[in-house]
Parts: structure tokens; C-alpha cells; sequence
């Protein structure tokens, strides 16, 4: 039997069941018997009981009609809502009989309004403001996004607010065709540009679905609104930030490399050369040891501003290193222009500068490189623009070697250089591996007892064709490439291991410390302390037993790291030296902020001690000074005996140097020290 969604009862005064149609039965009692003298609520939720019987209570004494909600559990265990309606029941005579009344399933009504208020509290408390509007442009529904979107307190005056208008205008002017012709619902999703009612311009992402009926006319318009102003402003400072220099504000290596490989592609199809300017300013260096980095900042930002000044309108500059230049040239360029616009740019940036009241010697060197643009098609663009950066820089160095403060045209002629050094820079990274490496050691003797007191360990290369290599040759390849990491922690090991086996066979003294040269690459790597640390200890030997030298200019190089570890190691106990004390023009500055152990005075003070004594008040002075800081002073480049008795007098603690013993191999120098033994 069918059971229609409405059940019909009838009730006594109390509101107490007379009577029930079966549909009742089906609804409101699982389909039980009609419980009569009991009320038509008896089988619901006993949180909903309550609820009837006041209501039902209120019913009376108004004597109106009434409505109310309740659950009931059906036969198969599930959870139903009916609404129930009931008026009062009279007789001919108006006399009150009871109550009529129906029940209904609701039970999807229900879900539907819980539902509804669920989306309208979650869409309330969104952060993206969500808008509904009918078919005729009138909004039905505004969270509070929305309303503080357009700066209104209720949704009612978003109709009279002309930014909402004009938002409106612009979604209908930029949704496709196909969305708003369609007969089918659908949607879009994209960016428009609002002014707010504050006067700022924001980015908007909108989403808007397109409600239809059956029919394909429009019932309403739902759109979800996102202010993503601040991100985009964030994601456009970010690549900013990642295409540009931060202290000049011009492109960087990879802005630039990206804008000279379309320069390229362009100057291919036109059939023009391009240009590059490679510019490095000469001792920039020197500026920041002597005037400080902040001086040194100062002088770059004053390039980039000059650089602006003396090259053409629509030439590229970049700041594509710490102090090297990029000029990117197009348009009809040929060799004679790119040389008279990089002489021209030498010029407007060479002469003094006042800068925070410190006056700089500025200078560039330019290398100049220009496009080939017949290059093969194989060739890409991007790839192009690699090889005619490498080229400006290959003449930018040619341009230094002759003398600085100058420009070179690159030629083909400068290649074999600069493939020399490439491949030595690559044959250096194999050379440890390759057991290449040597250490020649010369000895540091006592002026006054004559007796051996230390060994500088000094690096040599045993080149397979191009024979033994000296440090110069090589190391500042091994700084440029990194390879002096490694290649510097192979130093301190190995010259650590052979003083250990000079200790053992008693061939020197327990005050004997062996010398090694650190550059400032490095101190600068974070766990170069540890590892010198660990040397030390694995080879059982005391930490002054090992003295470490600094050149004056690693020193002045003022970095944090490199403070930090010299200070960590000198506590450790390991001895440390200044290196070519006197070459620098900040020496004693050196002395006073850097606290080392051993100074070493360049050979090339102590070189004309004799018999005039011309030098004498200098390096008496040098080596006073150093005894009131508590260092112990070594003279290098010791020759003649007659040196080495004036540097007895005044006062030096050691000497080294060719009259003492020429650098050589270890086992060569265990046979020195044996027979130098009294």
C-alpha cells in the first residue's frame, strides 16, 4: 500500500490522539498501532518532546494554530523530520472539540535549510569575499569580505554603490562569449584590476559560476572574490630581487644572459652584430682594505650611476659580479663603435672621486666581444650568449695584463691563453687525486743559537709536460676555482704528518713548529677550524707545534669567519703569523686589530740590511713594536751572513732564507737536519 507524504490525526483538548490515517501510522509511529490518549509526538526524539508539549501548551491558551518540528526514527532505523500543523477542531455551535492536524516529511527540507546555514557560516567567516547576484544584477547575498570589499555595512546598499557597478561591468566585459551565450551553467575564473572605494587600485582573482534553469535563462550569478594585490606585489619583488643587483638596482648575470641570448636571436634574424663590454674596476680591492666596505659600496653604486651617464640610451648595463660590468649593445653596432663607446665609457669612469669624504682613484679595464651573427644554426642563442660573455672577459684580463686602464678587442689570437689556463685549472682538480702534489720545506733558524726552530712547508705542482710548477703558477687558478679547499687541507695534513715523523726520530726539537700558508678561501669555509683541529689531534701533536700563516691582505679582508677562526685556533693553542709584514699600506692597522703570535718580516725590508745599516732604525723599530705585542718576529729572504749578524742585533728572533737552507723535499730535509744537529 502506498503511504502519501502527509498524515492526517485529530486530537482531544489535551492535545491527546483520538485518531490516525495510516499515513500517520507510516510517519509519525514506525507503523504501529494508534496510541490513543497519547500525544502525536510520542514517538519522537526525546530532546524534541519537550519542545511539543510547550509549544502545545502555548497552542491552548492562544487557541491559534500550530507548528513545530520533531524527529522520529522509522522502522528501518533511520532518523526522519516531520513538521506538524494543527488548528482547532469545533462543532456547529463554535464549541472547541479538539484539535485537528496533518504531519509531513521535511527530512530533505531539513537537511537542505542545515546545510544552507552551514555554507552561509562558513562563507561568512571566509576571508574571500563571496557575492550572489540575480538575474537582474541585484545582490542577494554579501559576506562580510564582500561588504568590507566595497565599503558598505549591508548587502542592501551594495546595489547603490557605484565600485560594485563598475566590478560588475568589468566581469561582464572580460567573461568569454561562450560562458555568458552558453544555455548551460558554467563558469571562469581570472584576474581584474578594481578601484576600491578607498581610491586604491587592487588585483582581484574572481571566480564566477553562471546559474541557469532548464530553460538556459539566468537564475543568478555566484562569484568568489580573492584580493591577491599583496602577493602579486611580493612575486613581482621576489623576481625582482632574483633578475637584479640589490646594492645598484641593475640586472644581474642571469637577467643579463637571459636579454643578450633574445639580443642574439634578434641580431640573427636582422642580420647585426652585438656588443659586450666586460668593465672591472681596477683595485677595488685596495679601496675596501684602506677605506672600508662601506666606501667600497659607495664606489660601485657611483659606477652603475656613471656607467648610465656615458653609454647610449638603449644599451643594457648589468652588474653581473663584485666588481665587474656588463654593457650590452645592439642596433647597427660594429668594431669601431663598440671601441669608441668602451673608450668613452674608460674615461667617464676613470679619474678621483670624493666619497664620504675619502677620495678614490678609479679606473676600469674593458674587454670588448662582438657577435658573429652568421654563427651556426646548431648554436643555440642561450648558448651564444655564454661564449660572447666568456670572450669580453677573456679581453677584459688581456686588457689588465697590459697594464690596466685600458680596452681590448677580443681575437681569436687570445684564446689559446685562456684555454691554457682552463686546462690548467681542470688538470689542477685531478692533481691531488694524480699524486702530483709536493711539499718542499725551508728551514727557520734562531739568530741567537743557530739552532732549528721550524720549516715553512711550500707547495709545488710536478706538472706531467709542463714540469715543476711554483705556487704562482697555479694557486690563484686553485682560489678562482675552489680547488684551494681541498688542496689546502692536503697541505696541513701532509705537513703535519711530516713533523710528526721528524719528532719521532728525534731528528728536531719539541719546540720545533712547522709553517703552512692558509688563504682567506679557506678560513671562510665553516668547517676549516674543525678540520685543522682534528689534523692535530689524529697526529698527536701539540697545538703549537703547527704555526699557520696569513698574508696581510687575507687579514684586512675584514671577514667575520675569518676573525672567528683565527681567534678559535689561537685558543686552541695554534700559532699564528702575520705573513709579508710591511708590503701593505695597512700594516700596522693589521697589528692592532688582528692578534697573532709570529710576525714575518717581508724580505724585501730586510733584504738591504749590511754594513750601511740604512734599514736598521726600520726594522729595529718593526721588530720593538712586535716584542711589545708579545710576537716573535721571523726575517725572510735571508742571504748573507752579514744580514743575518744585523738581525741578530736588532733583536730578531728568527730568519729563513736561502744562506740557511733552499726548500726541499721531506726526506731531503730529515739528511739537513741530521747533519745540522750539533
Amino acid at each position: 500500500m502506498n503511504v502519501l507524504p502527509v498524515g492526517m490525526f485529530e486530537t482531544d483538548l489535551n492535545g491527546r490522539l483520538v485518531s490516525a490515517d495510516e499515513s500517520f501510522r507510516a510517519l509519525a509511529l514506525s507503523g504501529g498501532a494508534v496510541p490513543v490518549g497519547s500525544a502525536p509526538w510520542a514517538n519522537a526524539h526525546p530532546g524534541d518532546r519537550a519542545a511539543a508539549e510547550l509549544a502545545w501548551a502555548r497552542l491552548r491558551e492562544a487557541g491559534e494554530a500550530l507548528t513545530t518540528t520533531f524527529r522520529v526514527w522509522t522502522a528501518q532505523g533511520k532518523m526522519v523530520w516531520l513538521r506538524l500543523d494543527a488548528i482547532p477542531r469545533r462543532d456547529v455551535f463554535d464549541q472547541q472539540l479538539g484539535f485537528s492536524g496533518c504531519v509531513t516529511d521535511i527530512t530533505e527540507e531539513q537537511h537542505q535549510r542545515q546545510l544552507s546555514e552551514r555554507l552561509t557560516g562558513l562563507l561568512g567567516v571566509s576571508p574571500d569575499a563571496v557575492l550572489i547576484i540575480d538575474r537582474h544584477g541585484s545582490p542577494t547575498y554579501a559576506n562580510d569580505a564582500a561588504r568590507a570589499l566595497f565599503g558598505v555595512d549591508d548587502a542592501i546598499d551594495l546595489v547603490r554603490e557605484p565600485t560594485m557597478r563598475g566590478l560588475l561591468q568589468t566581469l561582464r566585459d572580460q567573461i568569454p562569449r561562450q560562458v555568458l551565450d552558453t544555455p548551460r551553467s558554467g563558469d571562469w575564473n581570472g584576474e581584474v584590476v578594481f578601484r576600491g572605494p578607498d581610491g586604491l587600485t587592487r588585483t582581484l582573482n574572481v571566480t564566477v559560476y553562471v546559474q541557469r534553469a532548464a530553460d538556459g535563462a539566468i537564475e543568478f550569478w555566484a562569484s568568489q572574490i580573492r584580493d591577491v594585490t599583496t602577493s602579486k606585489q611580493l612575486q613581482a619583488e621576489l623576481a625582482h630581487q632574483a633578475t637584479h643587483d640589490a646594492l645598484t638596482g641593475l640586472p644581474n648575470r642571469t637577467l643579463m644572459l637571459r636579454t643578450l641570448a633574445e639580443a642574439l636571436d634578434r641580431g640573427r634574424y636582422h642580420h647585426q652584430q652585438v656588443a659586450v663590454l666586460f668593465l672591472d674596476l681596477d683595485r677595488l680591492k685596495d679601496v675596501n682594505d684602506n677605506s672600508g666596505h662601506d666606501v667600497g659600496d659607495l664606489l660601485l653604486a657611483s659606477v652603475a650611476s656613471r656607467l648610465a651617464s656615458a653609454t647610449r640610451p638603449a644599451d643594457i648595463i648589468a652588474r653581473i659580479g663584485g666588481d665587474e660590468f656588463v654593457v650590452m649593445c645592439e642596433g647597427g653596432i660594429d668594431e669601431q663603435v663598440a671601441l669608441e663607446l668602451a673608450d668613452r665609457v674608460r674615461h667617464g669612469l676613470s679619474g678621483r672621486l670624493m666619497l664620504n669624504g675619502v677620495e678614490v682613484d678609479l679606473s676600469v679595464s674593458i674587454g670588448v666581444a662582438l657577435s658573429n651573427p652568421r654563427s651556426p644554426l646548431e648554436t643555440t642563442p642561450a648558448d651564444e650568449a655564454v661564449t660572447l660573455l666568456r670572450h669580453a672577459d677573456t679581453a677584459m684580463y688581456s686588457a689588465k695584463r697590459r697594464g690596466r686602464s685600458r680596452c681590448e678587442l677580443f681575437t681569436d689570437e687570445m684564446m689559446p691563453d685562456a684555454r691554457q689556463r682552463k686546462q690548467l685549472s681542470t688538470a689542477l682538480e685531478q692533481a691531488m687525486a694524480s699524486d702530483e702534489l709536493r711539499l718542499a720545506y725551508q728551514p727557520i733558524v734562531s739568530t741567537h743559537t743557530g739552532r732549528l726552530v721550524g720549516a715553512e712547508a711550500l707547495l709545488r705542482w710536478r706538472h706531467p709536460q709542463r714540469g715543476l710548477l711554483m705556487p704562482r703558477d697555479f694557486v690563484p687558478l686553485a682560489e678562482e676555482s675552489g680547488t684551494i679547499v681541498p688542496m689546502g687541507d692536503w697541505v696541513i695534513r701532509q705537513a703535519c704528518k711530516d713533523a710528526r715523523a721528524w719528532l719521532d726520530a728525534e731528528l728536531v726539537e719539541r719546540n720545533f713548529s712547522v709553517h703552512v700558508n692558509v688563504s682567506g678561501r679557506q678560513m671562510s669555509e665553516g668547517a676549516f677550524v674543525e678540520r685543522v683541529i682534528a689534523t692535530v689531534h689524529e697526529l698527536d701533536l701539540l697545538p703549537q707545534q703547527l704555526t699557520l700563516d696569513f698574508s696581510e691582505e687575507t687579514l684586512s679582508a675584514d671577514q667575520p669567519t675569518t676573525t672567528r677562526a683565527l681567534q678559535t685556533l689561537r685558543r686552541f693553542g695554534v700559532n699564528i703569523a702575520l705573513d709579508n709584514f710591511g708590503t701593505g699600506v695597512s700594516s700596522l692597522t693589521a697589528l692592532r686589530d688582528y692578534r697573532a703570535d709570529i710576525l714575518k718580516l717581508d724580505g724585501s725590508i730586510a733584504s738591504t740590511l749590511g754594513a750601511a745599516g740604512e734599514d736598521d732604525p726600520i726594522v729595529r723599530s718593526i721588530v720593538q713594536l712586535a716584542h711589545a705585542l708579545d710576537m716573535s718576529v721571523v726575517a725572510e729572504w735571508v742571504t748573507s751572513p752579514d744580514q743575518l749578524y744585523r738581525l741578530k742585533m736588532l733583536g730578531c728572533d728568527m730568519a729563513q732564507g736561502y744562506l740557511l737552507g733552499e726548500p726541499c723535499p721531506a726526506e731531503d730535509f730529515a739528511v739537513a737536519t741530521r747533519t745540522r744537529r750539533p
